[in-house]
């Protein structure tokens, strides 16, 4: 079967440079900069104090420069607030206008290599998506160099939508429809388990709230996936078991989507595989194919 390619156009790119973004950055952000070379990308966040979702990105190095792709409408957002902490760091931040986002999945793409394993071509930088390997290669470059690319080696030309319901089959969170500005924590939305976290690298903005909610494992809501059986409710939508509100909607397509689930009351619901309602809908929630932890744990 062959891989499927779009241009993402609600993704936008940034080039960071400067003597000092390396140790400017590694201040700030989740996850370890010393993860980020030219042959590996990463997947961060940058929260506020409180340990609270602001920003989540990617990352990947093209010589001494990093290239970062986030969400297009807030990336004016983001270099204001990274430009808030620079002070005199030798630090630029540049919008790439001329450039996009694509991304190239289906077909195991991405799979036989490493996560975030980049490869340059041309003026731009393709690396295997740094949370899971079968959510495919992303690629950052100026407009229409990678589509011809990607095209003349075969795959076929699809749209954001049908990568949409792809990566709501592997339950990835997306910035602005399951990642709430100052709402969503990086555990309850599972960024850890996504590589999008460091507990080891010493010092970041929320790292004190996001650390005690992991080691005294206060986690009560998690970010799951959830199968539904007619129309797609309304994003913020209470997903009821009789009368109690056991989760809330996130983003959805068709027959998949994501809810953002109070793991206490699914647990006194009974469980995984129990029917929510919302409306004429019918909304069951499911564990990702890739998780590891026990939503049950430090549920109380």
């Amino acid at each position: 079967m062959k891989a499927n390619y779009c241009v993402l156009p609600k993704r936008g790119a940034l080039r960071l440079a400067g003597r000092d973004i390396r140790e400017f950055l590694q201040a700030l952000i989740t996850r370890n900069l010393d993860d980020l070379t030219p042959e590996q990308a990463i997947y961060s966040a940058l929260l506020t104090p409180q340990g609270k979702y602001l920003f989540d990105f990617f990352l990947v190095q093209q010589g001494i420069d990093f290239l970062l792709d986030g969400e297009a409408a807030r990336l004016d957002a983001l270099t204001t607030r990274l430009s808030m902490y620079k002070l005199r760091a030798d630090v630029t931040i540049t919008p790439l206008e001329k450039w996009e986002i694509c991304v190239v999945f289906g077909s195991e793409t991405g799979s036989e290599n490493g996560l975030g394993a980049t490869k340059s071509f041309s003026s731009g930088i393709e690396f295997v998506d740094p949370r899971l390997a079968d959510a495919g290669t992303r690629i950052i470059a100026p407009k229409g160099q990678a589509t011809k690319i990607i095209s003349d080696a075969g795959a076929i030309e699809s749209d954001a939508s049908h990568y949409d319901y792809f990566r709501l089959g592997l339950a990835l969170p997306e910035s602005g429809q399951d990642l709430l500005m100052e709402k969503s924590l990086m555990l309850e939305s599972n960024l850890d388990a996504l590589h999008g976290v460091d507990f080891d690298k010493g010092c970041f903005i929320g790292q004190e709230l996001t650390a005690r909610t992991k080691y005294r494992s206060l986690v009560r809501k998690r970010l799951l996936p959830v199968n539904i059986d007619g129309p797609v409710p309304e994003p913020n939508a209470p997903l009821m078991a009789g009368e109690k509100e056991i989760a809330t909607m996130m983003s959805g397509q068709k027959d998949r989507g994501m809810a953002l689930v109070r793991l206490n009351r699914l647990a006194e619901a009974g469980g995984l595989g129990i029917e929510l309602k919302a409306g004429a809908a019918r909304v069951t929630p499911t564990l990702p194919s890739w998780a590891e932890f026990d939503i049950l744990k430090g549920s109380k």
